[in-house]
């Protein structure tokens, strides 16, 4: 199919999306982007942050990966499902309790005002490296199968989704995001399903007959029970449970949605039902990812990794296939993007600026601000895609990993340690032990031969992280002397 029709597709889809963000963002305000006005309904919710949890990365990276590593991310998927009971039943009961528009406040009452910045800073950073990562990898995809055909730099591709991204989030915030990443999730799933069906079909295939072939081709192997390799079960589970703990628990991203549920019931419910569902919509990526490598093989068609489902869907299969999988694509690009430039700009407005506590501010100077530093981060997410481009990483969901296992940690140590001690803290010495922690973390990643020889240290470097961050605290910390 020729690019300029591709790309006319991508072109009604987002005018779809500017039409509900119009619809959605009428009479919105400063709580109503921050927090929905906490009037979001839980299913709603629960099922556009499927979208914002899987992104582009998992649409691609976890099918392309399947050649290389069987189905053994299930295995970090079976942790996610006991991260968010632990999220459900441990850290949502604390954010309604406080009532927090922003989840680092917590830090500043239990901690002080110095862990509470450094934890802020912690997820602006974590957060834009994350997101930038994601939407690289799409954009990557549309500039080299669509975008290159038309004579259109990578750098206007870019400015041109980001643009996209600031038109429809610009007013509306989390009362507009909570209704468009419901429908972008809506795309990707069908697009998962179709695509599925059409290889069946294609190959003559049931569904057990599907999963009978990629057992005899060794694709299909869920657990690794090699202690000494990163992709060890137990610590991919644990690994998991962790991740999700930190990157959706600790993530202001993530939580700015369900904290806009109106109460702490419904917002577990929806913690639940993510986990549940996360489990079955990635095994089904994982089902497509040894569908493709079949259907690769079958075809003699040379591609691996992230390049395989998109050669396959653009190169070899009907022009309607085509035409879903890149409105599938857009529609896993667009809520992990839009969701990270207005949770960064919230908490930057809210926890670095301090706009709550700011009273000669007006509403009207608020907004102004707001909406300055939203175009502030909808830059610094152009700068950092055309950075991952000149690093050009094979595997965006590996490095993702690699960037949570640092980055997160501190968020991790600084949360349990207010959770599960009562000691106080000097504060002023807060920010050492989460600055020191992931370059120890980075050393020790690197000694990894020389230290353990065939041992491998995979997804719990994020734990290691989060225990030498609280180990630190505890050290710049002594006994708490007041009287509850």
């Amino acid at each position: 199919m020729s690019a300029p029709l591709l790309f006319l597709f991508v072109l009604i889809y987002f005018v779809i999306l500017l039409g509900v963000a119009k619809i959605t963002g009428k009479n919105s305000n400063n709580m109503s982007f921050f927090i929905g006005n906490k009037n979001s309904h839980w299913m709603l919710v629960a099922f556009g942050m499927i979208g914002t949890s899987l992104s582009g990365v998992t649409f691609v990276s976890v099918p392309g990966a399947v050649g290389k590593d069987s189905f053994h991310y299930l295995q970090i998927t079976i942790g996610y499902v006991i991260g968010y009971f632990a999220i459900a039943y441990v850290l949502l009961p604390i954010y309604y309790k406080l009532n927090l528009t922003s989840i680092y406040h917590y830090l500043e009452q239990r901690l002080g005002f110095n862990a509470y910045k450094t934890g802020a800073s912690f997820f602006v950073l974590s957060r834009t490296l994350g997101a930038t990562a994601r939407l690289y990898l799409v954009v990557k995809i549309l500039q080299v199968f669509i975008l290159d055909n038309m004579g259109v730099p990578f750098w206007a591709t870019t400015l041109v989704i980001l643009i996209m991204i600031l038109l429809y989030t610009y007013e509306g915030g989390v009362k507009t995001i909570v209704w468009t990443d419901t429908l972008q999730t809506s795309g990707m799933l069908l697009g998962l399903i179709i695509c599925s069906i059409y290889i069946l079909n294609n190959m003559h295939f049931s569904f057990a007959d599907g999963l009978n072939a990629m057992h005899v081709k060794g694709l299909s192997s869920v657990f690794n029970t090699d202690v000494n390799s990163k992709t060890f079960f137990l610590k991919q589970i644990i690994g998991g449970a962790f991740i999700t703990l930190t990157m959706t628990g600790l993530d202001q991203e993530m939580m700015q949605k369900n904290i806009s549920v109106k109460t702490l019931k419904d917002a577990q419910k929806n913690m639940v039902t993510i986990g549940f569902t996360m489990l079955l919509v990635i095994s089904l990526f994982l089902y497509l990812g040894g569908l493709i490598h079949l259907y690769a093989g079958q075809n003699n068609i040379q591609a691996s990794g992230d390049d395989l489902f998109p050669t396959l869907a653009l190169f070899h299969m009907p022009p309607y296939i085509s035409i879903i999988f890149i409105l599938a694509l857009i529609s896993a690009l667009f809520p992990s993007a839009d969701g990270a430039i207005t949770a960064l700009t919230s908490s930057f407005c809210i926890d670095l600026l301090g706009m709550q506590r700011n009273i000669e501010w007006d509403e009207a100077k608020k907004k102004k601000i707001r909406q300055r530093v939203h175009l502030c981060f909808a830059f610094l997410f152009f700068i950092m895609v055309l950075v991952f481009k000149w690093i050009d990483n094979k595997s965006i969901i590996d490095l993702l990993l690699k960037i949570a296992s640092y980055t997160y940690g501190p968020l991790l140590g600084l949360f349990a340690f207010g959770i599960l001690t009562k000691r106080r803290l000097q504060d002023k010495w807060s920010f050492l032990p989460c600055f020191i922690a992931p370059l120890l973390c980075l050393a020790l990643d690197y000694m990894q031969p020389f230290l353990f020889g065939n041992f491998r240290i995979g997804q719990e470097l994020l734990i290691i992280n989060g225990l030498i961050t609280f180990i630190g605290l505890w050290l710049i910390s002594s006994p708490n002397t007041e009287k509850s």
